[in-house]
């Protein structure tokens, strides 16, 4: 799909530069920095976590380095990444469909659990930035 996109993209920037006697070049930066979450910050901010959706709705996982644009922000101040499980109940999480793609679906009744989540991630965050 992304191929698809820039071959329009730059199709169409040729075609209008044609129609004035022009050319045009298109060229994409198709880099994308790792996601990089602060161990620093990711202890001080795991019991945000727990205390938002208890104890069993928090657990590690392996790294994950897709092209996030995210990881912008971890240049500029530390960060930290995780993900919301808001799949459909009984789906099975390791066969439900990524972000940012057409199937991707969120069961919209436990979308309070995300906003509960980042109410309690900005609440805390000064103290567990204080604290040692």
């Amino acid at each position: 799909m992304q191929t698809e996109v820039q071959d329009r993209i730059r199709q169409t920037a040729q075609k209008i530069a044609e129609a004035s006697n022009a050319r045009a070049e298109v060229s994409f930066d198709t880099r994308t920095l790792v996601n990089y979450n602060d161990p620093a910050l990711v202890e001080k901010m795991i019991p945000s976590l727990r205390k938002a959706v208890g104890d069993s709705n928090v657990r590690s996982m392996n790294w994950v380095t897709g092209a996030e644009d995210f990881s912008y922000y971890g240049t500029k101040a530390p960060a930290f990444f995780f993900y919301f499980g808001g799949m459909p109940r009984g789906n099975d999480p390791a066969k439900a469909p990524p972000h940012h793609t057409p199937d991707f679906m969120i069961d919209d009744s436990r979308l309070y659990m995300g906003v509960k989540t980042f109410c309690q991630l900005v609440f805390d965050y000064p103290k567990a930035m204080t604290s040692k």
